[in-house]
């Protein structure tokens, strides 16, 4: 089977990124959106930089890219831990009090 390659462009204004400690997660039957934001101290309010829209199989394509990403990181570098939490946890943002920390 041929592989296909695809030339993609990366504007600069797009390839400096943007910083994102928190990412809210919603769905509908159609498609899943995923906000990006920044969460830091002083701010009364998260600040959402990106919005990302995709379909369910593109999500799940994207959650199996990172999964496997991941793996082959902590193959690596080792395990990423995540201090104070359960693995796999999630909260919610009303879990969260006005000054960015957890209830």
């Amino acid at each position: 089977m041929e592989e296909k390659k695809i030339n993609l462009e990366l504007k600069p204004e797009v390839a400096k990124g943007s910083y994102s400690n928190l990412a809210i997660i919603s769905h509908s039957h159609s498609e899943f959106i995923i906000d990006f934001a920044e969460m830091l101290p002083g701010l009364q309010k998260p600040e959402i930089s990106n919005r990302i829209i995709m379909t369910p199989e593109h999500t799940k394509r994207l959650l199996n890219a990172i999964a496997e990403n991941i793996s082959k990181y902590e193959s690596q570098f080792g395990r990423i831990e995540l201090p104070g939490t359960q693995q796999g946890a999630t909260f919610n943002l009303s879990d969260l009090n006005p000054n960015g920390t957890r209830s």
